[in-house]
This record gives structure tokens, C-alpha cells and sequence, in this order.
């Protein structure tokens, strides 16, 4: 990230006659004292009717001789002016900054080292390679948050924390943001705790320090800092370690004390490691970070992101605030807006700008409130929107399109020859029927739910898995229905499995297999007709493709076979082997039907995979590369030239987590998951409407699918969250779908279709994800309004419905009960009650039961 070099004022001009009465004046007490913090950056002029607002305020002489008073009381002022349209001048602000905590005093554990056994991050040996930086700090490029970050710190002295309730004293001061950089050290696990900030009055506020797994099989995470591989006890995997960012808001107006870190230090279920913590202090609005994207805007302009905190009393409201970026060489296009920002909560601002160079340069952000001009200055920010290479750090600057983080809905849909077997046992044995075939050939080590005698029963002990492609038909498959279905359900794109495990292509896979549904089954193109429909009947869907990376029993991809653990000490571990499937009755080897040898020099990466990505990215035009079990890959070769390419068709596309690449995902992909806080690095949870199977399950019984009530409830938290939900149906071998799941998808359909602009292109709510203690409350906001999800029925009292929240409602804003006839305009009010903050809407239980599944008041911004 760029350095700030605080604010600077367009020009500085004399008050009035009688503001230098008043000390308001360039010659007056107070305006010596403005001239003399004009060297500290914190400098602003007020003119005659600021001076009087001033007056009003209150603060006395001896306040105003407080160069921190006087800072913060300038910061105050300008929101006034914002909210009240009151004539002020231009204006200079010094730059909110982060106050890296000093935490060496509470070291107790090492979790970096230059060789195998150094150091013991987890309780077997492990530990982080040492950082390359050898500099005792870190800048978030996400946040631009700098850090005390202490690296390697040699052979025996700790590094970071494990957390087991430590209370840490902070600075005394009112800040407005704790970050922090943790990770746990559990393999699969998700280890959370909540941290507690206990300010001057005796308040506490809590927040959910979440960690993603240190280091991840097939490297599915992307942490804020990715280090190459870890340490084992006796030598080095090369899956990739990472270090996760989280950040807290804090009590606007508050003194904060103490911070109290969670006890998570289980060993059975993973431990929570600190190894920094930043506050961010600063008063009124205030830019954070200024951050240059490689995404651009519909005018072709890149599209630069602007952090910004209100950490004031007042509101930003009415017209608000527009942004703009200056600097040699650059243009705004297209400004960026902000009408509602409350204390305590932080938005990104998007602008257009078009550079003439690439070259590191000096900028400024410009923000205007109709009355007034002020300016923040960054150093060294570089701009322009550059070709992608296979460099890391080069893939690492693309990040999911802002199509994708506004379509929030999608449909998975797994088909293959695994329709055909469609089984995986019920709940509570039930496995994922799309791996059949790896199941029961994994007897018994590997075989929880019985598959190896359910394929005795009813194939017979001579069977094999190609023997299915006979009957995968595809014969009720109407390509036109399932995207109608799609759209109805209120989705905004789909992902169809091109290519599962077991290596049978939905798609032409031209010279590099005839192992495909054009060749065995229907013969016919299939992801071809479903992107032909989509584009002629449902052209708003965006298109993915879920691809396969290895293929489990192709013996081509033998060189690159691996287990997901150690096969010695985890006999039932998941595999790819590159091998060709054994019988598990007769011990004779299974064919693998459609297989094209590789030609003489060729290897299954560059021969099969890279020609399959290339003809799903440039034939097919996915929209998604939605990868599975990236171990192995081409994903760095691939992704530079489809994203380069992707950019002259002013297409701009995504790929997930799971290419075996961290540096290349645009988004993380937890399977049948949900957060309990926000996470602000973009995310889409997949899970079936099957309680635990993607691909078609014959044994599940209808009740057992997802209601349209779960459905919704599910697409809120994860939304709310900052999240997707990928919902998956498994059709039959045949093309038809499940009735229940038909069913389910059209009735939720109906509720999201109608409720929509409370979901699609809306953003998470800083401040808060859920209300602690009930009720049931989600949050969603856009430019233009705020909404409030209840996932249960609000409970009427007194003719009012209660939401304990600080939620950016201001006099003159519009209350509706959203998608209601007679709940358009409903009467409202703002208490509090001690230290709460209490919205209160009059609405009537008969007005309620209008509704179903979920509630949503919306607040239109006056």
C-alpha cells in the first residue's frame, strides 16, 4: 500500500471582519493557534458561521487551546457542514492512522523457522517458513493496515500469541477499528473466539476472531500473507501456510481500555494465535487507504477503491460526499458517491480513473460535500491497469469482478455417470453419491456409508463404473427448462460440473479425451446447450464451470497421484491416485473407457488439463473457472493469459480458491459452511439442497431437502456476511430434477425475486453482522438504503417492533415494510435505553402475516 502524507488544503483565504473579532481570524487567539498546527498536518480554517457553530458548541477557552480538542473539533465541523449544508472553506484534516500494539510482552509460542523442527507453532513440529521481509513490520495490502510484525525473531524466541484470555492495555484514546493478523493451528479446522473491548465507562463490546485453517490441502485458502509451504517435524509440504486479517469496529466516542483475547487454546480443536494487533484512531470522516485495482468500470476506467471511516458523533447524510482522485497524469471519470455514514461504520467508495502512466506517483483523494473541498495526499501509489503474468504477485492483484460480488446467488449443478448409481446412503451415514466410484472401491477403510455393499447388491461383482455410461441418457434434459428454473429460482448465474473426478467431460474435449457425454451416453454436448439456452433464454445468468483438475483413476495423471494425508497413519484418506481403479471383489483393474493416449512428449498437465481450461475459458466462454483439487497444475500460465485475454473482450471473469494457486483465487469456497461475523474477503459458500451430497442421491427422501425457508435464511447469514450462496441440485441420469428440489427452489424463488433489492448488489454492514442475544437479524445496505432481515418473525409490543442497533437512519428517512401492499410508509423513532440504541417501527401484526420466510424494513435514505 502507499504511504499517506496526510491532508493539505486547497488554499487558505481571511475570514470576515467579524470572525477576527471573534479570534477566528488568521490575527485571532484561535487562528494563531490553527497556524501553529498547520506544521502537524492537522489544519483547517473556519470562517465566520463555522466560527459560530463553533461558539455553540461549548468548548471552552481552554479546550481550544488543545491542539488534540482543536483537531478533533475541525473534524467535527465538517461533518456539521456536511449534514447541515453550513458554508465552511476549504478544509485540511490530518490523516487517520493505525497504532501497531507492541504484544512481545505476551509471546508465548514460536511459529517461524528456517529449517524442519526449529519451531513448533502446533503441538507436532510445525511451523511457518521465515517471512523473506526481514523489516519488523507489515502493511495489509487489502486494508492498509501497518502492523508490528516481528517475523523471525531466531532460534528460540517467541513470535505471537496464543490466545488464553490475556487482557492487553491499549493507548488511552476514543479509536475506531481494531485489526488483527491471527491463524490457528488445526489442520481442517475453523477455530473462533470472541475478543472483548472494554472502554472507560465499563461498556464492552465483543467481536468473532476467526481463523481459516493455517495451511490447507490443495491449497484452498488465501490468507493476507501466503508463505510458500511449512515446516513439518522432519521436512517441508509445499501446500502453502497462511496468515489471516480481521478486523473489529469499536464504540464510536468511546475510550478504549482493554482488549481481551479469547481463551482458544484447545489443543483437541485448535489453538488461536495473535501475532498482531493495529487500532485505528482517528476523529470524523477520515480515508483510510486509497487502493488502485485491476478491475475497471463500464467506461473502461480502473476502478480505484477508497477506505473511508466516520469515527465522528454525526452523520453523513443528505446529499453526501462525491470522491475524486488527482494527481500528474490522472483523470477521474467516473466519481464515486456516498450518501449515508453513520459513526462507527466504514465504506468503500468506488472511482473511475484513467492513468498515463504506471509509474509510481503522488496522489491526492478530493472530497467534495457541495459546500466544500478537502484533500488527502498519498505517496507512491501506482496506477494503470497492466497485462497479468505468471508472476505471483502479478496474479495476485485480480480479485472477483464486481458482477460477482453483487450476484450473490448461484446454482451448482453436479451431472455425470454418478447420476446413474445416485446413491450415498441417508443421513446420518450419508457421503457424497458423486464419489461412488472412489468409495466403494475403498472398502473399508475409506467407507462410512456402506457403498461397497450397495454396489454388490445391486450391480453384481463384475460391474464397473464405465458400465453407467449406457445409462447416463440425458433423455429428459431440456436445456431451456433448467435455465428458466435457474432464473426463477432467482438466481443470478449457474455452475455445471464439466468435468468431476472421474474424468467424464459434459463438454468436447477435442483431441485430449473421447471420455465425454458427446461420445458415450447421450452424444451430445451438454454444457454446450446449457450455455446456448442460458444465452438466448436467460441471457442475464452468468456461466461457470466446475473443472476437475486431477482425474482419479486416469493413468496419465499417475506422475501427479497423491493422498489427501499420510496413507500409513490415515488408511482411509481421500486419493488420487493416477492409477487405474481395481475391482474391489474380483481384484481385476477397471477400464477407463474414452481415454486418448497422451502423444509422445506430452504429460497430462500440458496435454489434457491445459487444453480443457483453454477450451471451457476461449469455446465455451465460462464466466467461472469454479477448479476443484488444484494440486498439480497450470493454473499460473492459464489465468494470466484468460484474465489478459478476458480484458481485451471487456469481459472481466472469475476463478475460485481451488485452482492450486492461492495467489489466483478471487474468492474463497467453504463447503456446507457459514460465518459468524463478516469476512471481508470475498466468499462463496457451496452446500446441496441435499443435507450431504452434490451429485443426485436416490436415498434421501424429499422431506429431507432444503424448504424454501432454509433456502432464504441461508442466503441472508452468508449475504449479509459478505458472501455467495452456490446452491447445488443433482439431477437424474436422465435430465429431469429432483420434484422436491423443483419445488423448494421455485417457492424460495418467489420470496427472493421479490425481496431482491435487499440481497443482490447490496454490501455488508460494518458495524455489526447479527444483533448478540436475538432477535434473529441480518443487514444489508447500498447507496441508497439500508435494509433490516428478520429470520424470524418480529415480535410486535406496544403497536412497535424494537431492532437494538445503531442502525443510519436519520429524520426524514423513509421506513417500509419491503414488498408489502400498505407497509410502504411506516412511522418510526430512535431511543436509547442506557448505552443501546433502539429502533422503533410501528407495524401491525396483520401488516406481518403479509409476509413469510423472512421480514424486511427498509430504510430509503431522505
Amino acid at each position: 500500500m502507499p504511504k499517506t502524507a496526510g491532508m493539505r488544503p486547497l488554499g487558505l483565504r481571511s475570514g470576515a471582519d467579524q470572525a477576527d473579532k471573534d479570534g477566528c481570524g488568521p490575527e485571532g487567539r484561535l487562528g494563531r493557534n490553527i497556524a501553529k498546527t498547520l506544521f502537524t498536518g492537522s489544519f483547517i480554517f473556519f470562517p465566520n458561521d463555522v466560527c459560530t457553530h463553533m461558539v455553540l458548541t461549548n468548548y471552552s477557552p481552554q479546550q481550544l487551546e488543545d491542539e488534540e480538542t482543536l483537531t478533533s473539533l475541525a473534524l467535527r465541523v465538517m461533518v456539521v457542514a456536511t449534514v447541515l449544508g453550513t458554508r465552511s472553506r476549504k478544509l485540511k484534516l490530518s490523516k487517520a492512522q493505525p497504532i501497531p500494539l507492541d504484544l512481545s510482552l505476551f509471546y508465548n509460542n514460536k511459529a517461524f523457522g528456517t529449517y524442519p523442527g526449529e519451531a513448533s507453532f502446533d503441538t507436532l513440529g510445525q511451523s511457518y517458513p521465515a517471512p523473506e521481509s526481514k523489516t519488523p513490520s507489515y502493511t495489509s495490502g487489502d486494508t492498509g493496515t501497518a502492523y508490528s510484525f516481528p517475523g523471525y525473531t531466531g532460534p528460540s524466541e517467541p513470535d505471537n500469541v496464543i490466545c488464553r484470555g490475556q487482557t492487553i492495555a491499549v493507548p488511552r484514546g476514543s479509536y475506531f477499528s481494531a485489526s488483527f493478523l491471527i491463524s490457528e493451528d488445526e489442520e481442517f479446522a475453523v477455530v473462533s473466539g470472541n475478543v472483548t473491548f472494554t472502554y472507560a465507562d465499563n461498556s464492552t463490546s465483543m467481536y468473532e476472531l476467526r481463523s481459516l485453517p493455517w495451511f490447507s490441502f490443495l491449497t484452498i485458502n488465501s490468507g493476507e500473507l501466503i508463505f510458500p509451504s511449512r515446516f513439518t517435524a522432519t521436512g517441508v509440504n509445499y501446500n502453502t501456510s497462511h496468515i489471516f486479517e480481521r478486523t473489529a469496529s469499536l464504540s464510536p466516542g468511546k475510550e478504549l481500555h482493554t482488549i481481551t483475547l479469547p481463551d482458544a487454546s484447545n489443543v483437541k480443536d485448535g489453538r488461536l494465535h495473535v501475532f498482531s494487533i493495529s487500532l485505528w484512531k482517528g476523529a470524523a470522516v477520515n480515508v483510510q487507504s486509497l487502493r488502485p485495482t485491476q478491475k475497471w468500470l463500464g467506461s473502461g476506467a480502473q476502478a480505484v477503491e477508497i477506505t473511508v471511516n466516520n469515527a465522528g458523533s454525526e452523520c453523513v447524510a443528505g446529499s453526501g460526499l462525491t470522491f475524486s482522485v488527482l494527481g500528474d497524469g490522472l483523470h477521474t471519470t467516473d466519481k464515486g458517491h456516498l450518501r449515508r455514514l453513520c459513526p462507527g461504520d466504514q465504506q468503500v467508495v468506488t472511482v473511475g480513473v484513467e492513468a498515463s502512466s504506471n509509474m509510481p506517483i503522488n496522489a491526492s483523494v478530493a472530497i467534495d460535500n457541495s459546500a466544500d473541498q478537502w484533500f488527502v495526499d498519498f505517496e507512491d501509489v501506482r496506477f494503470g491497469l497492466n497485462e497479468w503474468t505468471t508472476d505471483l504477485d502479478s496474479l495476485a492483484t485480480h480479485e472477483s469482478p464486481e458482477w460477482f460480488n453483487g450476484a450473490k446467488y448461484g446454482i451448482f449443478i453436479h451431472w455425470g455417470p454418478y447420476s446413474v448409481t445416485g446413491w450415498g446412503n441417508s443421513s446420518p451415514h450419508e457421503s457424497y453419491a458423486e464419489w461412488f466410484w472412489w468409495y466403494s472401491t475403498h472398502h473399508p477403510q475409506a467407507d462410512p456409508s456402506e457403498f461397497y455393499s450397495y454396489r454388490l447388491r445391486t450391480y453384481g461383482v463384475d460391474w464397473a463404473y464405465d458400465d453407467t455410461f449406457a445409462d447416463f441418457s440425458a433423455s429428459a434434459f431440456d436445456p431451456k427448462a433448467w435455465v428458466d428454473l435457474i432464473a426463477d429460482a432467482g438466481a443470478t448465474y449457474f455452475v455445471l460440473t464439466s468435468k468431476h473426478h472421474d474424468g467424464f467431460a459434459l463438454f468436447d474435449a477435442g483431441r485430449t479425451s473421447n471420455r465425454s457425454a458427446l461420445h458415450y451416453g447421450p452424444k451430445r454436448d451438454l454444457l454446450g446447450e446449457l450455455f446456448d439456452a442460458a444465452e438466448k433464454y436467460q441471457p442475464t445468468l452468468k456461466r461457470g464451470t466446475y473443472f476437475s483438475l486431477p482425474e482419479w483413476f486416469n493413468p496419465d495423471f499417475g506422475p501427479y497421484g497423491f493422498d489427501q494425508l499420510n496413507s500409513t497413519s490415515v488408511p482411509g484418506t481421500s486419493s488420487w491416485p493416477g492409477v487405474l481403479a481395481t475391482n474391489p471383489y474380483t481384484g481385476a483393474l477397471e477400464p477407463y473407457v474414452g481415454h486418448i493416449p497422451l502423444p509422445f512428449s506430452g504429460n497430462f498437465l500440458t496435454s489434457v488439463m491445459l487444453p480443457q481450461m483453454e477450451t471451457l475459458a476461449y469455446t465455451y466462454g465460462t464466466d467461472i473457472m469454479w477448479c476443484d483439487c488444484g494440486a498439480a497444475n497450470v493454473t499460473a500460465s492459464f489465468a494470466a493469459k484468460w484474465w489478459s485475454n478476458s480484458r481485451k473482450q471487456n469481459r472481466q471473469v472469475a476463478i475460485n480458491s481451488r485452482c492450486g494457486v492461492p495467489q489466483a483465487a478471487d474468492f474463497d469456497t467453504p463447503e456446507y459452511t457459514s460465518f459468524a461475523s463478516v469476512q471481508r474477503r470475498k466468499w462463496e459458500s457451496n452446500r446441496g439442497l441435499d443435507p450431504y451430497s452434490y451429485g443426485y442421491n436416490r436415498a434421501t427422501p424429499s422431506s429431507a431437502y432444503m424448504n424454501a425457508s432454509a433456502i432464504i435464511h441461508t442466503l441472508v447469514d452468508i449475504v449479509s456476511k459478505n458472501g455467495n450462496l452456490l446452491l447445488d441440485i443433482g439431477p437424474r441420469a436422465d435430465g429431469s430434477i429432483v420434484q422436491a428440489e423443483s419445488d423448494n427452489l421455485l417457492e424460495a424463488g418467489r420470496w427472493i425475486r421479490s425481496h431482491g433489492e435487499a440481497i443482490f448488489n447490496t454490501t455488508y454492514w460494518f458495524v455489526q453482522s447479527e444483533i448478540s442475544g436475538g432477535p434473529d437479524v441480518r443487514f444489508t445496505q447500498t447507496d441508497e438504503a439500508f435494509y433490516v432481515l428478520f429470520l424470524e418473525r418480529p415480535v410486535v409490543r406496544n403497536g412497535e417492533v424494537s431492532v437494538t442497533a445503531t442502525v443510519p437512519a436519520v429524520e426524514g428517512d423513509r421506513v417500509s415494510l419491503l414488498a408489502v401492499e400498505g407497509g410502504e410508509k411506516l412511522i418510526w423513532r430512535m431511543i436509547s435505553e442506557g448505552s443501546k440504541t433502539i429502533l422503533k417501527i410501528e407495524v401491525t401484526d396483520a401488516l406481518l402475516d403479509e409476509d413469510k420466510f423472512c421480514w424486511v424494513f427498509k430504510i430509503k435514505y431522505a
